[in-house]
């Protein structure tokens, strides 16, 4: 605002958003391996492609059969494979996960959450000039985290869930 004679001036800050995207994250907690990667969106597609990386390229790509928990987002069902690559790549693909869901309105029970708590407070926790500067930071702290193995200690127990999660479980 212009100033006017014997008055302070006044500044309005105003939030210039720069753009958004989402991160991609998969951990294994017994073992310690965390992994984030940002894209654009966060489309079924896109999660397809972050399947693809984990089955083709990690360091699991050996591994015959990978168990997945993942909550109850639209986007995570083994169909959107087919979305993604041929029928032929998606079959082969498929029959290398198993997918678990968490309970509905239980996405909390999902570990990855415990890796998106870290990554958020130890690297992602700022605004970051873009998507190759972002990815970039990430891979850093990636494997800087997994160069310590730090495995998750989940406390929650099947007896605690019983209890916790009484509606879900069926009574015998």
């Amino acid at each position: 605002m212009a100033m006017r004679a014997g008055s302070v001036e006044k500044i309005d800050n105003e939030y210039e958003r720069k753009g958004v995207c989402s991160i991609f994250v998969m951990c294994e907690p017994l073992s310690g391996w965390h992994h984030a990667h940002a894209r654009e969106r966060r489309l079924a597609v896109d999660f397809a492609h972050e399947l693809e990386w984990l089955l083709c390229e990690s360091e699991y790509k050996d591994v015959p059969k990978i168990k997945l928990v993942v909550d109850n987002l639209n986007a995570h069902v083994i169909s959107l494979l087919y979305k993604a690559f041929s029928a032929v790549k998606a079959r082969e693909l498929a029959g290398r996960l198993e997918f678990h869901y968490t309970p509905v309105h239980g996405s909390w029970l999902n570990v990855a959450e415990v890796s998106i708590s870290i990554l958020s407070r130890q690297c992602v926790g700022r605004r970051i000039g873009g998507l190759g500067l972002l990815n970039g930071e990430i891979a850093a702290w990636e494997g800087e985290y997994n160069s310590k193995r730090r495995v998750v200690n989940w406390q929650f127990t099947t007896e605690d869930a019983r209890i916790k999660l009484h509606r879900l479980y069926p009574v015998f």
